[in-house]
C-alpha cells in the first residue's frame, strides 16, 4: 500500500507559478499511474491531469492544458504539477493519487480508478 504527501501549495498571485510535490511512500512508485485532481469549495472532484507508469503518457483537462505540466521522478518517488499562468479559478485544494495499472502506458481520468489518495495541498490564487 503506497502512502501519499502531498506540498507547494500556497497563496499565489493571477499570473504567477507554483510547483506541487507529492512524495510516495510504502510500495513500488513505479508500479503506479499517478494523477493530480482538485476540489473547489462546492464543487465536485476533478482530474486535472495525469501520467503513465513510465511517464511516457501525459493527459491534460482542457482547462488547465498549456499552463499546468505533470512530471514522475521514478528514482525519488515523486510527482510533480508545475503551475503556470495561475488563475483565480485554479483555486482548490489539490490531491495527487495513485492508479495500480498493469500497463506501462495506461492512462485514467476518472477518480473511482485511483485506489490511494494523498491528503491535499491549498493553492490559492488571487486577482
Amino acid at each position: 500500500q503506497v502512502q501519499l504527501v502531498e506540498s507547494g501549495g500556497e497563496l499565489a498571485q493571477a499570473g504567477g507559478s507554483l510547483r506541487l510535490s507529492c512524495a510516495a511512500s510504502g510500495g513500488a512508485f513505479s508500479g503506479y499511474a499517478m494523477g493530480w485532481f482538485r476540489q473547489a469549495p462546492g464543487k465536485e472532484r476533478e482530474f486535472v491531469a495525469g501520467i503513465s507508469r513510465s511517464g511516457g503518457r501525459t493527459y491534460y483537462s482542457g482547462s488547465v492544458k498549456g499552463r499546468f505540466t505533470i512530471s514522475r521522478d521514478n528514482a525519488k518517488n515523486t510527482v510533480y504539477l508545475q503551475m503556470n499562468s495561475l488563475k483565480p479559478e485554479d483555486t482548490a485544494v489539490y490531491y495527487c493519487a495513485a492508479d495500480p495499472v498493469y500497463s506501462t502506458t495506461t492512462l485514467r481520468t476518472a477518480s473511482s480508478e485511483y485506489d490511494y489518495w494523498g491528503q491535499g495541498t491549498q493553492v490559492t490564487v488571487s486577482s
